[in-house]
């Protein structure tokens, strides 16, 4: 009998440890990345702000907005989530959040296009909260603030047949 606890603490003190650390970490956090293209700041506008059939493992629908901000819905590996758009300034600024109220997250995506020589740079800022300790856990040290941003800038490269180097 004295195995099953030692089995039972050997199984439960991770989760403890894990569970901790995630109710120590702040549930805001903020993180930004950039990358450089070759197209105009009005190509990179219309691809973020159009359809993303351009992103891999991505679905997009459009929503009906009745007079309100443009609204959609994402699907991917983890599900559908709407979003709607909270302010638009073409080519230069745009930002969406995260308009699904029973996440355990919700956050905004701020874009910044900026003119460069021979193109532009995209500037995308975060600025999430995550709600559950176990989530901020593996957000903060297993997938890392920035791995979203990096597929997307990575994606949007491929859209327009460009690697792209991407910066803090």
């Amino acid at each position: 009998m004295r195995w099953l606890l030692y089995v039972v603490a050997a199984v439960a003190a991770p989760i403890l440890v894990v569970v901790l650390i995630g109710l120590a970490l702040p549930k805001a956090h903020r993180a930004t990345r950039m990358a450089r293209f070759m197209q105009p700041p009005e190509a990179i506008f219309a691809a973020i702000t159009g359809p993303q059939d351009w992103r891999p493992g991505i679905t997009t629908e459009e929503l009906a907005s009745n007079g309100g901000p443009r609204r959609w819905r994402e699907n991917s590996s983890h599900g559908w989530i709407t979003f709607e758009e909270a302010a638009t300034d073409p080519p230069r600024h745009y930002r969406a959040r995260i308009a699904d109220k029973n996440l355990p997250f919700s956050g905004t995506w701020t874009y910044e296009i900026t003119p460069a020589d021979g193109g532009c740079t995209c500037r995308i800022t975060e600025e999430g909260e995550v709600y559950n300790p176990v989530f901020r856990f593996v957000s903060r040290f297993i997938i890392g603030n920035t791995r979203t941003i990096d597929e997307y800038l990575n994606a949007l490269g491929r859209k327009f047949d460009e690697s792209v180097k991407i910066e803090d």
